[in-house]
């Protein structure tokens, strides 16, 4: 099998699946910024803020230039 046959098993993650075929398990929370609902991956602790999609980029670090 060449390189290139795999199929689309190995081009990425399905966007409700993890990186080794189970399902992921999301849970419920309310964004910490903007009130929101939303869902995250993880079991949200009540003594950490959690964000959605359009609030956690302004709670991010910037990345350094990694080149």
């Amino acid at each position: 099998m060449a390189f290139n046959d795999r199929g689309n098993s190995f081009r990425g993650r399905d966007s409700n699946r993890g990186g080794f075929g189970a399902p992921r398990e999301m849970y419920n929370a309310i964004c910490s910024d903007c009130g929101a609902e939303t869902q995250v991956p993880f079991k949200p602790d009540p003594d950490r803020p959690v964000y959605c999609r359009d609030c956690l980029p302004n709670h991010r670090k910037p990345r350094e230039n990694r080149y």
